[in-house]
């Protein structure tokens, strides 16, 4: 399994981009004119390159966080900083990917994967060799031309990931990216997910609702408490990757991950 550690793949993203400081965040709805706190008081600093995992009970504003994070929202208080920069709107800079695939159905994968690259200023021949790289990262080799209908489930999420990475983006947002897969599927897909991320090493913020998912792929784990949102807890993962599900090292951050969100 070490194998897929050594090769890297072009372009990929400097070690050193990817810093994601969020300040003080805390964001409100308003619900017949009255405020409704989703996020309270967040502070987080994520490192260059680190894969961090969020979970927490529905309502918790995880997926808000995610969007503001990309810059889907601006009405909030605090900071967002990448890199020391303060985030301002959407950027190719943060790639995100939701639990729906969202291809467009009239496109073929290779077309979809194509659509990020629109605004940039690449010759027709450096696009396709982009895409066809990142197709290969994904392991999706000889569905070039294959249509969203045409793809399983996880065919289509991993095509939907390849379209967020070709931008290499220093952060890749991940909103529950295998929730919608079959328990197979979803434990393959972990892997891949976790072979991509070992080969580029963006920084990775995931928000997942399953416990081993998130301890399986992240450095760290965030727990969340709801009403309003805000951070309760946090645990490190002191595992090397690429990780043995089987570890009895895993099995106790699982415990004790357990332990917090039973106590919740």
């Amino acid at each position: 399994m070490n194998a897929f550690a050594q090769h890297a793949v072009p372009h990929s993203t400097p070690l050193h981009t990817g810093a994601l400081q969020i300040r003080g965040l805390s964001k409100a709805y308003r619900i017949e004119g009255h405020p409704l706190p989703v996020l309270q008081q967040i502070n987080l600093d994520v490192r260059p390159g680190e894969f961090v995992s969020i979970v927490g009970a529905s309502g918790c504003g995880k997926s808000t966080l995610l969007r503001l994070i990309v810059g889907l929202e601006a009405d909030y208080q605090g900071e967002i900083l990448l890199d020391g920069k303060r985030v301002v709107g959407t950027s190719l800079e943060r790639g995100i990917v939701f639990q729906d695939h969202r291809l467009f159905p009239w496109m073929t994968l290779s077309q979809n994967i194509a659509l990020a690259l629109k605004n940039h200023p690449l010759s027709p021949a450096e696009k396709h060799r982009l895409v066809a790289e990142h197709i290969a990262l994904v392991n999706l080799e000889g569905f070039e031309n294959a249509y969203p209908h045409q793809l399983s489930g996880g065919m289509a999420q991993r095509a939907a990931i390849a379209r967020a990475l070709i931008n290499k983006p220093k952060v890749l947002l991940l909103d529950e990216p295998l929730g919608a897969l079959d328990a197979l599927t979803r434990v393959r897909l972990q892997h891949e997910l976790q072979r991509i991320w070992v080969q580029q090493r963006c920084t990775v913020i995931m928000v997942t609702h399953d416990i081993e998912e998130a301890l399986y792929l992240g450095d760290r784990v965030i727990v969340m408490d709801a009403h309003p949102g805000r951070i309760k807890h946090e645990i490190k993962v002191d595992l090397a990757h690429p990780r043995d599900r089987a570890s009895r090292v895993l099995q106790g951050y699982k415990e004790q991950l357990l332990e917090e969100l039973v106590g919740h």
